[in-house]
């Protein structure tokens, strides 16, 4: 089943994953806050490190303008700990080993990859706003310069 895409003004559903270290992580625990809430495929592949790192050096600039942001995919534990490590970023990343956060967003679906079409976590960004809606929603996200055209349209 596929979810339709969410937009703007919608309720941002709810979710509680499990970070590196098992701690469990809301987005609730986020409430009265602006959430930048990004899906990627895959840790430590091209594109996913090119916007990971992007967001570890716009993260002050984030943060100062009141955003904090959050990573999601289907990595484990481990992998997303690495990923973190060798790649110094200090924001979480979050597993959903599942695709049920990603189903959730409508982020979950058929991709291509060379000649061949397989089912999974499509790279999209959300930005959420103090009160739980979805200010921003982009699906289709070009990891190369993304988190700069974000800021762009965030004011940042």
């Amino acid at each position: 089943m596929f979810v339709s895409q969410l937009q703007p003004g919608m309720p941002a559903p709810e979710f509680t994953l499990s970070d590196a270290d098992g701690k469990k992580v809301s987005l609730s625990d986020y409430a009265g806050w602006n959430v930048v809430l990004y899906f990627y495929p895959k840790a430590a592949t091209p594109g996913c490190t090119t916007e990971a790192c992007d967001f570890r050096d716009s993260l002050n600039s984030l943060q100062a303008a009141n955003y904090d942001v959050i990573g999601i995919s289907p990595d484990g534990a481990e992998a997303i700990q690495a990923f973190s490590d060798a790649e110094g970023l200090t924001f979480p990343l979050l597993s959903d080993p599942d695709f049920a956060v990603a189903k959730a967003y409508g982020s979950y679906g058929d991709k291509t990859f060379g000649d061949k079409v397989f089912t999974g976590t499509l790279r999209s960004t959300f930005v959420i706003g103090p009160d739980g809606t979805i200010k921003h929603a982009e699906y289709d996200v070009d990891a190369k310069g993304h988190v700069a055209r974000l800021r762009e349209t965030l004011g940042v």
